[in-house]
């Protein structure tokens, strides 16, 4: 099996605030997920508020975060175990997200030392 990394995506900080019903869908969705014996890692959340990240470019120029430059920002990630990438998009396509605007990139995650 192969591993990929469901990157999530959202277009408005205020939706970064769940509900108590979004959070309980979420948690479904991943409970499924592990039940399948298929989450390889639960992931993080990425904070979006102002001061929580930097970017780093060529010749050590720092900006605040990535806001200024993308008008969507990603908000967690999780890492899958799946036979195939449409395997694992079959799993985002669940992911109660998309009920708020958000997106989910599915990127298969290179393991160097195997």
């Amino acid at each position: 099996m192969k591993e990929f990394a469901l990157i999530f995506r959202l277009k408005d900080i205020s939706d970064f605030k769940p509900t108590p019903e979004q959070i309980r869908e979420r948690m479904i969705w991943l409970e499924n997920i592990a039940a399948q014996n298929k989450l390889v890692d639960k992931g993080n959340t990425l904070l979006p508020a102002p001061g929580t990240a930097k970017t780093v470019k060529p010749d050590h120029i720092v900006t605040d975060g990535p806001y200024t430059e993308i008008k969507e920002f990603i908000s967690g990630y999780i890492i899958v175990r799946a036979e195939s990438i449409e395997e694992a998009v079959e799993m985002a396509k669940e992911n109660p997200i998309f009920k708020i605007g958000g997106n989910i990139e599915v990127r298969e995650v290179l393991k160097v030392n195997q």
